[in-house]
């Protein structure tokens, strides 16, 4: 069925046969129909309004979702790809790092800066604030992180349940530049993040900017035709 609406069988507006006709048509029981139908809406391709039947959905431009896989998967496996850490200390926490996290200014933080290169080229700036545990070698952890991957995860994989993602496009300041080997003020994708542990209170937040000329940002919608060449 998903085939059929991608070829145009079936377009937007259409009602799909019934599910005695699919029965019919496809020699399936009722209930791998009804499983069948609930994955099409699942998927946002149809829509159903009771007594009337299943039809086939318009394309709508709100519900595009861009994951953040597309800004990392093409490096996770890539033994290109090397962290280099730039600083890592205890800081007191100014203003901004303070309201962001919940605490006083002057609060000791733990403060990382990192260079993730491909091949030399460096892609990605990344500086963040983490709440201090003494107990909590979080920083020994961090330090360890040789991947892009284990940038992402180290020191969070655990007890920290969720978070807040913020994707912008900004212009590089000097030190960022510098880092990213561009002229101050060119344009990057900066993703902010922001986690909070279970009790809802925030553990760490920071910025990666990535370099605008590296990165891209795509997603489908609705679903591909297939190709002859492909059936």
């Amino acid at each position: 069925m998903t085939e059929q609406i991608g070829a145009g069988v079936y377009r937007p507006g259409d009602q799909l046969p019934t599910e005695a006709q699919l029965r019919r048509q496809f020699g399936v029981s009722p209930v791998t129909i009804r499983r069948a139908v609930s994955l099409l809406l699942d998927r946002g391709l149809v829509t159903t309004t009771q007594g009337k039947g299943t039809f086939v959905r318009s394309l709508d431009m709100g519900e595009a979702v861009f994951r953040l896989h597309d800004l990392t998967d093409m490096w996770s496996d890539d033994k290109s790809v090397d962290v280099r850490l730039l600083e890592a200390r205890i800081v007191p926490g100014d203003e901004e790092a303070a309201r962001m996290l919940n605490r006083t200014v002057g609060e000791p933080l733990v403060y990382m800066r990192r260079l993730i290169r491909r091949s030399g080229m460096p892609l990605i700036y990344q500086m963040e604030h983490v709440v201090y545990d003494e107990h909590r070698p979080l920083v020994e952890s961090q330090l360890q992180a040789t991947s892009l991957e284990g940038v992402l995860l180290a020191g969070r994989a655990e007890g920290v349940p969720s978070g807040r993602l913020t994707i912008q496009a900004v212009s590089l300041d000097a030190q960022a530049a510098k880092h990213l080997e561009v002229p101050e003020g060119s344009p990057a994708f900066c993703v902010e993040h922001l986690f909070v542990d279970f009790e809802g209170e925030p553990v760490s937040w920071g910025k990666f900017f990535c370099r605008a000329d590296q990165f891209r940002l795509s997603t489908n919608i609705g679903v591909a035709p297939v190709h002859k060449a492909e059936v």
